[in-house]
């Protein structure tokens, strides 16, 4: 702990090839989280199949983050989406629901061509302090 920042992973993870990822998986600050972006990859490689599996895979490292830190998805109150194509969001969404409920809180995006062969990518911000002046963003 320093600074009153809690960092989990530190140690990095390995990326596609085995590369070495330099950055925590998560950082805790005054009951707030803040998740690293996650990819749908397993030992280090994206996984195939498309967006269907891969949602399931993002989400799922994301749920695997927040509870070595303590927290679950019902203390979400963002989560950052980030797609290849906009024409997955209805893919996307009914897994997300999954997840996530009727109506879960998150900022969606879409982006073009990234360098990762990943389609889906998932970030989130639990909290456990809810006052609106400590509004989590990335």
């Amino acid at each position: 702990m320093t600074d009153g920042l809690k960092r989990y992973g530190v140690e990095g993870g390995s990326g596609t090839g085995g590369q070495h990822l330099p950055f925590a998986r998560a950082v805790g600050a005054d009951g707030w989280l803040f998740v690293s972006g996650q990819v749908p990859m397993v030992d280090g490689e994206v996984i195939d199949g498309g967006i269907i599996p891969q949602t399931h895979q993002a989400i799922r490292n994301v749920l695997k983050i927040l509870e070595e830190a303590g927290y679950g998805p019902e203390h979400v109150v963002r989560c950052g989406v980030w797609l290849d194509d906009a024409r997955d969001f209805m893919s996307f969404n009914r897994v997300f629901q999954e997840y996530f409920g009727a109506h879960p809180p998150r900022a969606p995006a879409s982006c073009r061509r990234w360098s990762s062969p990943a389609r889906s990518r998932s970030t989130a911000s639990p909290g456990r302090n809810r006052k609106c002046s400590r509004a989590a963003c990335c």
